[in-house]
Parts: structure tokens; sequence; C-alpha cells
């Protein structure tokens, strides 16, 4: 075979740059942030959530008029990736691939110096996700409850988190009311949900 001339070598590169270019941004991995799923369809833990913005944080939240239980503290800590977070800082909702990481924090009373009021502890009691991908779910999103870091399954549409969602959320089903610098944001483009304004009115 005879050498290439150099015009020759130098289109062969470029071909073979192209060909490896196109092969890489077909396996490119997804987006920092997005879901990912195993081949069973299970949600796979965003190892790097501590990596993106916090939204809020709730001490011994819920839903429920019952009184709380003595047992034992609990905060609610609240991620989501940088690019949804801005996306909705611009439009008031969350864009498609949206991930909001629920971390779940044993609270603690007597820690190092701490005489009072609560800390957060080291002590993790577990992990939700609230994921939209409307290409996936039904009206768009769902929920999952991690066990550890092992892929989690859907929590099915019958649970009544998302009945609780649909009715009381403030934005897209999400509870952007607890989100002290997105509830503005909502407000001022207009994007609360009518069910949400109707709920609150007349409330501070």
């Amino acid at each position: 075979m005879r050498p290439l001339s150099p015009r020759n070598a130098v289109a062969g590169a470029a071909a073979a740059f192209l060909l490896l270019g196109g092969a890489a941004a077909v396996e490119a991995p997804a987006v920092s942030g997005a879901p990912q799923y195993d081949a069973a369809g299970k949600l796979i833990m965003p190892a790097d959530y501590r990596e993106w913005i916090f939204l809020s944080s709730g001490l011994d939240m819920s839903y429920s008029p019952l009184p709380a239980m003595a047992s034992g503290h609990m905060f609610n800590n609240v991620f989501v990736p940088r690019a949804a977070y801005l996306a909705f800082l611009k439009t008031g909702i969350w864009p498609d691939k949206t991930v909001l990481v629920l971390e779940n924090r044993t609270g603690g009373t007597d820690v190092s110096i701490n005489k009072r009021g609560m800390v957060q502890t080291q002590d993790l009691m577990g992990f939700e996700a609230h994921v939209k991908d409307t290409t996936r779910f039904k009206d768009g999103w769902a929920f999952f409850g991690f066990d550890g870091d092992k892929p989690a399954e859907m929590i099915p549409y019958a649970a009544s988190c998302y009945s609780c969602h649909q009715a009381h959320a403030a934005v897209d089903t999400t509870f952007v009311q607890f989100y002290p610098t997105l509830l503005p944001v909502a407000t001022k483009l207009g994007t609360l949900s009518p069910a949400y304004v109707a709920e609150t009115a007349g409330k501070k």
C-alpha cells in the first residue's frame, strides 16, 4: 500500500476525528442532573446531588394535622440541578428532566457545644426523588423512594403523594411554596397553580 500524501493524510485524520466525534456524541452521558435509569427502569441515585442547588430545609414537616411523634426529629433537605434551577428563574416552571432530591437527616440537640435549638446530624434516614420526565411518566412527574443508594422503583400512581401534589403544589406539582427563593419568582412570572392561589387567598 502506498503511503498517503500529506493532503490525504490530513483528510483521513479529519474524517477519523469526525467519526470518533460522532460516536462520542451518541454515547455521551446525559447532561449533569438529568434522570438516569437502569435497564429495569429504576431511577439511579444521583451521586453528586450535594453539588446541586440547595432549595430549602424543613424540620419535622407533616401534612397531617395529627400531633408529631416525640421519638425524634427529622430535617428534609431539597436539592435540584443547577441547570433546572436557572431555567426556573427564567420561566417560573421546571424544565423537562428535572430531578428534585429530598434528603432526610436526623436532627440532634446535644451535639458538640450546642445547648439550644437543633442541628442536622450525620445520620441519614433516607432519600426520595420527584422527577419530571414527560416522555416516561403519566402527567409528566413521578416519585421514587430509595433504599440506601440502590436504584429506586417508581412509587405507584395510586399513592397519596400524587393526589396531594396535584391538589396543593404551588407550581407544576412541586411544593414551591416551601422554597423561599423560588416562590417570589413564580409569583412574579404568573406560574402559580390556580388551586394554590385559591387555597392561599387571604393568607399572608
